[in-house]
């Protein structure tokens, strides 16, 4: 392959890069906004909505389990994007990664994928959104037509997802007004979230049977494993934290707390709202579509069950923010490296966000979350994920070894054990995965790679010979 294919950008020019005035953007974010970015971008459909189909389809009361092996393939990953986003604290998390210490085609092919990972993860937030808002509305004897309730794929008379694109829509007009109004809105949500979980989890533990805990593994231990790959998606969002970098007051310090912090309390709230959840309802009763409020209402607690899809209607709005948020920030450095058209990195002069990245992120997203039906979109956002979470550790053992004098304010420990042991776990989840999602995402990769070729390549070369 031609040379340029690998060429790297230095650190040093990376950084120069984001301090130009052209593409600045406002640091105004501390490590409590991250804490609760991370929170909001993490808590939402793999909880609200995807445990349910976890438990009733794949692993039964062995969820729990299941969110705790993805736990720590997440624990691993986290050390090693901890490590990366002190060393380089800008805009496009493993894309800009991998631009250091890999080479542009890979840095091209990973922006790809996440560009996967965060728009189809926020079209699967959407739709499981939409169901919770559906769920709200009959309660209160409001029923939307169903032309308007579900996508023309699932196979139930509906045309188009129309909640979820509104919501959608709803949020990317947020993100364009500005970072600091998006990180306040994300703290009144994450708040309301953070309170309807605990009262789940106080109130239903009074109606938990052990006896709907039996047996643990109904579908078997690859039962077990299918459930770890499908509520991996659970965790997507945490990795969001990494592209907010470049507006963050003080990276080097602020961004491993936020990261690993916020990691560690989902994990905690995963685990006991999944313990409930399958002691309140014998896991083939559990409802696929909402499955908290469902429960709620089937053991008697009635009161609680609309308090339940209104908080899930509004937590999983965050998850919604921080996605579309980490989304437009990859468009936005991709840009800034020519990779991509000049326009996407344009920064509003009065938000200092940017705006164009984030409208063309919204309707994209909007359209694939009308039209697609959730399971299959989830499926392609964790093998995107995964797949991301590997190239990150693979570049912290090539960086320790070219670049060992670097200046690391935060060091992943027992390198290369754990990084290999991210690699693996993250391997092991991906086996899980079901063969459609194999087969799309390596589909996915291959258009990538035309588009790169045919523009990000070319215009590289333009851009480079006129200087």
């Amino acid at each position: 392959m031609p040379p340029r294919l690998f060429r790297k950008k230095t650190i040093s020019e990376l950084i120069s890069q984001s301090e130009s005035a052209k593409y600045r953007l406002k640091k105004v974010l501390g490590v409590m906004d991250l804490i609760l970015f991370g929170i909001g971008s993490t808590i939402g459909a793999g909880i609200f909505v995807l445990s349910g189909i976890a438990a009733h389809q794949h692993a039964g009361p062995g969820v729990v389990l299941s969110f705790a092996i993805s736990s720590i393939a997440c624990a691993f990953a986290a050390l090693c994007y901890a490590e990366f986003a002190t060393v380089i604290p800008l805009s496009g998390s493993v894309y800009t990664y991998s631009y250091a210490v890999i080479g542009e085609l890979m840095a091209w092919i990973i922006g790809w994928d996440l560009i996967l990972e965060y728009g189809v993860g926020a079209g699967t937030v959407a739709i499981g959104w939409s169901g919770y808002l559906t769920n709200l509305l009959q309660g209160v004897g409001l029923r939307l037509p169903l032309w308007a309730s579900c996508s023309l794929t699932t196979g139930h008379g509906g045309i188009v997802n129309l909640p979820a694109v509104l919501i959608i829509l709803f949020v990317t007009a947020f993100l364009i007004i500005g970072i600091r109004e998006s990180s306040i809105f994300n703290m009144v949500m994450v708040g309301v979230k953070l309170t309807v979980i605990f009262l789940v989890i106080g109130a239903g533990s009074f109606w938990v049977q052990s006896e709907n805990w039996k047996p643990i593994a109904p579908f078997g231990w690859f039962g077990v494993l299918n459930g770890a790959s499908l509520v991996f998606f659970a965790y997507i969002g945490f990795d969001a934290l990494t592209t907010i970098a470049e507006e963050t007051r003080h990276p080097q310090r602020d961004l491993p707390i936020g990261l690993l912090s916020s990691l560690g309390i989902c994990t905690a709230i995963y685990i006991g709202v999944s313990l409930v959840l399958t002691g309140m309802v014998y896991y083939k009763d559990i409802d696929i579509h909402a499955p908290l409020a469902h429960a709620c209402g089937r053991v008697g607690l009635n009161w609680l069950s609309p308090i339940v899809a209104g908080g899930c209607v509004i937590g999983l709005t965050s998850v919604l923010l921080g996605l579309l948020l980490g989304q437009s920030r990859i468009f936005f450095a991709m840009s800034r490296d020519g990779l991509l058209p000049g326009l996407f990195s344009r920064v509003h002069p009065r938000f200092k966000t940017p705006y164009i990245s984030s409208i063309l992120v919204g309707i994209a997203v909007a359209t694939a979350a009308g039209l697609l039906p959730i399971e299959t979109v989830a499926h392609l956002c964790n093998i995107g994920t995964l797949f991301a979470f590997i190239l990150v550790s693979i570049s912290v053992i090539i960086l320790r070894q070219k670049r060992p004098e670097l200046h690391r304010p935060f060091r992943c420990p027992f390198v290369p054990v754990i990084p290999i042991l991210s690699i693996i776990f993250c391997l092991f989840l991906m086996a899980g995965l079901p063969v459609g999602a194999w087969i799309r995402f390596g589909i996915w990769l291959v258009i990538g790679i035309i588009i790169y070729f045919l523009y990000g390549f070319r215009r590289k070369l333009r851009v480079e010979g006129g200087k």
